[in-house]
């Protein structure tokens, strides 16, 4: 039990830091924009890889999914639509707000929304035990670090682009309600793997293996998430007129490649992390979701210091975000030691 635990932590862990790498290579496909790179990544990561190792690792799948109710299919089509939208709104959201408030709010609904709603209306008796209290208690931890982080990143935008006092951003209120729907939204990619059970139960009669068994929900659930973010894409490209951006300067087959890793980085990072949570046991995709949403966070914040762009930040903002990653490691030790009771 004590080894599948650890398994378990592991894979989540890993998890988290392949989708908290996936955008890392952006940076090197500056010539293209962004609706040119996320649309070769919505194709790959959304589509192409989740039916690729969802073929690979679930005999039958079409079979499969075939003997599925429509119930379950249903709910996992659903919510991985839903988490679509709430992928769209992110960008949206982060323009108006900024990256560092942006990203803690979302990520911190999600991460919270996704793993106590479920708990509450599947297990509803595990929310007084030890197993629940201390989700709980990780999750305001959780916050918390969120909140630090957040403080770091204002106090870093506002040390390189210094301003009169009292200015606000335009449209910050509508920026912050998109953040909060996208936080909500983004939660139910979760969703679509706690309620999805049934499509897991009939991967494993057919044949794939325990930590495969949750593939088939991907691959349902985050293509129906791509309707939205193609369609956002197709927008923008015909919108901005940048469809002729995938033909400039030779740089297609490099660019398409470096946008392709994108998607295998991101969905890897989604599959490793179905892996550790049904090692986790019954709860695994509910204690799992926020330590997942965890390492994603510290990720994404140590390539923003590979990339240096804490360069030249105040001792001030520096301690607000390692005090931000130290709280955080600590709230995935509370819910990991809760996990394990």
């Amino acid at each position: 039990m004590g080894q599948q635990l650890g398994l378990g932590v592991l894979l989540v862990f890993v998890g988290g830091i392949l989708n908290g790498s996936f955008a890392a290579p952006m940076k090197r496909l500056s010539a293209w924009r962004w609706e040119n790179t996320w649309l070769i990544w919505s194709i790959t990561g959304l589509v192409v890889f989740p039916w690729l190792f969802g073929f690979a690792t679930v005999p039958h799948l079409i079979g499969v999914l075939g003997q599925a109710s429509v119930g379950a299919l249903g709910k996992v089509a659903f919510f991985g639509f839903a988490w679509g939208i709430g992928a769209v709104l992110f960008g949206q959201g982060i323009a108006r707000v900024g990256m560092a408030l942006g990203f803690s709010i979302i990520l911190g609904i999600s991460g919270t929304f996704g793993s106590l709603l479920p708990m509450a209306i599947l297990h509803p008796e595990q929310l007084p035990t030890r197993h629940g209290v201390m989700l709980i208690l990780g999750t305001v931890v959780m916050a918390v670090g969120l909140v630090l982080l957040a403080i770091a990143g204002q106090r870093r935008e506002r040390e390189r682009a210094p301003g009169p006092v009292g200015t606000e951003r335009s449209g910050f209120l509508l920026g912050l309600i998109i953040c909060i729907l996208s936080g909500l939204f983004s939660s139910l990619l979760n969703f679509s793997f706690v309620f999805g059970g049934e499509i897991s139960d009939l991967s494993l009669r057919a044949g794939a293996s325990p930590l495969m068994a949750g593939n088939g929900i991907w691959a349902l659930g985050v293509s129906c998430g791509f309707l939205p973010n193609v369609a956002y894409c197709l927008y923008l490209l015909n919108k901005n007129h940048t469809w002729g951006v995938f033909g400039e300067g030779g740089r297609v087959p490099a660019y398409t490649l470096g946008a392709t890793f994108m998607g295998l980085l991101w969905f890897s990072g989604v599959m490793v992390y179905g892996t550790g949570a049904y090692a986790l046991g019954t709860l695994g995709g509910i204690v799992g979701w926020p330590v997942y949403m965890s390492v994603d966070i510290i990720t994404g914040v140590v390539w923003g210091f590979l990339a240096r762009e804490w360069k030249g930040a105040s001792r001030a903002a520096l301690g607000y975000c390692l005090a931000g990653i130290v709280v955080l490691f600590v709230a995935i030790g509370i819910i990991s030691v809760g996990s394990a009771s």
